[in-house]
């Protein structure tokens, strides 16, 4: 960057007259480039120098003392000291990440990331014992639901009916079979008040146990299985050997074939019966067999929606062209559709099926797919099937257009896990407090735990209702208002990505660190508003 360049970028920044793409372009020289960084400083100090001999001015002895200033003034100044907030803290973060002076051709994330643990204020956590793994038409107690990948929450759990397998934190393997009451109260202890549960245990975990109102099984490296009834409770030993401690009985020791009844206080030996209980195996059967049918339904789903005349886009990484870097729009049935997508650096991963190149991983730096959508539109919505890995950068890009012209929209992730979209309405420079465009935010939504699960997330852009809902799995997540000096009724697109921002100019080879670090598997835009019913059904069909 050329150094008048620098200074303009950075004196519109200080003044509060800095547009977001002009400050992206600021934020990323000053990532990177010392000189830039020690210009800021330069200017910062003497705007600084300049505001104080104006304030000791006004104090001198026989100095007029000046009017109460304008408003216009003090909103000057208000922007003013926020630009240099807003800048100040992007070159903190930066200068606490970098420790060297990288070379030009270098890439280096803006993004914090403290390289001493101590100075965090706080250590990201989360909460629980296991998580799910699969589940085969899992009816739980008061319409709780525990989506695949997800943390198993604490307290006692209700399986009405089906079939969920756990994984808990020790590496044991857990097949619940409902009617079951049930409680995981550590990575190495399971409370069974009713039904059928069966336990794979490997070495690292021996001395596990579950326990029961008849009695506790100890393990001993074995795969078990416990029935428990209001009379008392089975075990089952299918491998290895555990140890049995019946309430008011002597213990003892159960090998592989053994099993024993307890009921009202008396005990029966008997042979175990591993066909009584799911195993992993049968349980993964089921669930391949309950996907397939799934994945019809869906497939029949995207082709009637195909035909949609207001679906613009529609992008499945797992199109037929994949293998020459090329995806297919699947929406026939608009006269102004996108162009096909061209993938850029993202590389195969699985998708949301469990297909082994079925999604697109755009974690490496620079990945992106590159499509164009020509028209102009008053009403959109974006949606998408999403897997992040984590909210590592300041923005975490769905899909944006090249620039940030007027008309324009972007789709991202703030890194405190809000939706962020927004429209281009104004230019610079802006008066009486008005911005380029309103950004509507969504809650946060993101959680640690969530890492690695498949989300749909959904943006609905209403012009007639004057409205921006943000969805998460098929529920609305927040609704706003569209103010009327920020309504938008020509949205353009033209050049845009999915999953990044922007394209390196010529001379200026650097850029801000902006894709998504997680996969993307399924992308739909369309020109009209979709209504809840319609987010909820998109959701529904797509869930696998």
């Amino acid at each position: 960057m050329k150094p008048d360049e620098l200074r303009s970028l950075i004196d519109a920044a200080l003044e509060g007259q800095i547009s977001e793409s002009d400050f992206l372009r600021l934020e990323a020289e000053l990532a990177i480039a010392p000189e830039a960084r020690q210009e800021y400083y330069d200017r910062v100090l003497l705007t600084q120098l300049l505001s104080a001999e104006a304030a000791e001015a006004t104090e001198r002895p026989g100095t007029t003392k000046p009017s109460v200033p304008s408003r216009r003034a003090v909103r000057h100044w208000r922007w003013a000291f926020a630009g240099m907030a807003s800048v100040s803290l992007a070159l903190l973060a930066m200068v606490i990440t970098q420790q060297y002076t990288a070379p030009a051709n270098t890439l280096i994330s803006s993004v914090k990331e403290p390289t001493n643990p101590d100075v965090l204020e706080e250590e990201l956590e989360s909460s629980g014992y296991a998580i799910v793994a699969g589940q085969v038409d899992p009816v739980w107690n008061n319409d709780q639901i525990l989506a695949p990948g997800s943390l198993v929450p604490t307290g006692e759990l209700h399986l009405k009916s089906g079939v969920a397998q756990f994984e808990l934190f020790s590496g044991v393997t857990l097949v619940v079979e409902g009617d079951a009451r049930f409680s995981i109260l550590s990575p190495m202890e399971v409370l069974v008040t009713h039904g059928k549960v069966r336990a794979r245990v490997p070495e690292p975990a021996q001395g596990f146990r579950v326990l029961t109102d008849a009695g506790e099984v100890v393990d001993l490296g074995t795969e078990f299985a416990v029935a428990v009834t209001p009379k008392g409770a089975e075990v089952h030993v299918l491998d290895g050997e555990i140890d049995w401690h019946p309430r008011g009985l002597p213990s003892q020791r159960l090998e592989k074939g053994n099993a024993t009844r307890l009921n009202d206080g008396i005990e029966f030996p008997m042979q175990a019966d591993s066909e009584q209980f799911v195993g992993p195996e049968e349980l993964q059967q089921r669930l391949l067999t309950q996907r397939d049918a799934r994945i019809q339904v869906w497939r029949e789903s995207s082709r009637q929606l195909s035909g949609d005349a207001h679906l613009l886009a529609h992008y499945q990484m797992a199109s037929p062209q994949n293998s020459v870097r090329r995806l297919d729009n699947l929406a026939a049935g608009s006269n102004r559709s996108a162009s096909e997508g061209a993938i850029v650096a993202a590389t195969p991963t699985s998708d949301r099926w469990g297909h082994p190149a079925g999604g697109l991983d755009f974690s490496p730096a620079g990945s992106r797919v590159r499509v164009q959508v020509g028209g102009e539109y008053q009403d959109l919505t974006l949606a998408c099937w999403v897997r992040i890995n984590s909210l590592d950068r300041w923005y975490n890009s769905l899909f944006l257009t090249d620039g940030h012209e007027l008309g324009e929209p972007h789709w991202q992730i703030m890194d405190d896990g809000r939706l962020f979209f927004s429209v281009k309405k104004n230019d610079p420079p802006f008066e009486d407090g008005v911005r380029d465009k309103h950004i509507f935010y969504s809650p946060p939504f993101w959680r640690t735990s969530l890492s690695g699960q498949w989300l749909m997330l959904a943006t609905v852009y209403d012009s007639e209702r004057k409205l921006v809902t943000h969805y998460l799995n098929g529920k609305v997540l927040s609704e706003e208002e569209i103010p009327e000096e920020y309504l938008v009724e020509k949205i353009r697109i033209g050049d845009a990505s999915l999953c990044n921002w922007g394209l390196p100019s010529r001379n200026q080879p650097r850029f801000a660190i902006r894709n998504l670090n997680g996969a993307l598997d399924e992308f739909l835009l369309f020109s009209r508003p979709l209504s809840a019913q319609e987010i909820q059904e998109l959701y529904r069909v797509g869930t696998p």
